[in-house]
């Protein structure tokens, strides 16, 4: 496989973790180096692991995982962006020192999974062309944690605006929402719609 194609699939696949990364800036709004590198270095992993699972499950569980990745990466991102909203709303967030850190614990890795579910499917279609996954795997890992980098960075910047801090921050869980819907969309889910 070329390099432009590897990097337009890793590009493809991580705008989920650069939006959820911005979404997780607006909450954070202080954001240090180690939150930075845990979050950024989780989701390059999950992005890079994701394909190599997919890849070595093959075509023995491709319909089992295709039957109902997409409801649980709307599932965790419609909870996690909830949480998001909750706190939007809250009673005074500046003086609570006990604020929720997405960097951290079981949010950490549910973020880290609905990111990168996708992945899984491109691992699989890559094991049904009989492509190589490790290579591939890499860029995506690479490009995931970069993009997670500058979006945690651009949502921190949105965040510190004073008056926009609130709507910066229930933007970021609607936009979770909004990539759980558009999961669901793009696995015709949401068809009847039309």
């Amino acid at each position: 496989m070329h390099f432009v194609t590897i990097l337009g699939i890793a590009v493809a696949l991580a705008m989920d973790a650069f939006a959820v990364a911005v979404a997780t800036g607006v909450s954070l709004r202080n954001v240090s180096f180690r939150q930075t590198f845990r979050l950024s270095w989780h989701f390059g992993l999950f992005q890079a692991l994701m394909p190599l699972l997919g890849w070595y499950c093959g075509t023995s569980v491709q319909e089992y995982v295709k039957a109902y990745d997409h409801w649980i990466a709307f599932i965790l991102l419609f909870l996690v962006g909830g949480n998001m909203l909750r706190e939007a709303f809250g009673q005074e967030k500046e003086e609570q020192p006990g604020r929720k850190d997405a960097t951290k614990g079981l949010t950490l890795v549910v973020l880290s999974v609905a990111t990168s579910i996708d992945a899984l499917a491109v691992g699989l279609s890559m094991s049904l062309l009989q492509i190589s996954i490790v290579y591939p795997a890499i860029i995506i890992g690479i490009v995931a944690g970069l993009f997670t980098i500058a979006g945690l960075h651009l949502g921190k910047k949105a965040a510190n605006l004073q008056k926009l801090s609130p709507v910066a921050e229930v933007l970021g869980g609607a936009v979770l929402w909004l990539i759980g819907l558009n999961i669901l969309r793009e696995h015709g889910v949401l068809n009847f719609l039309n």
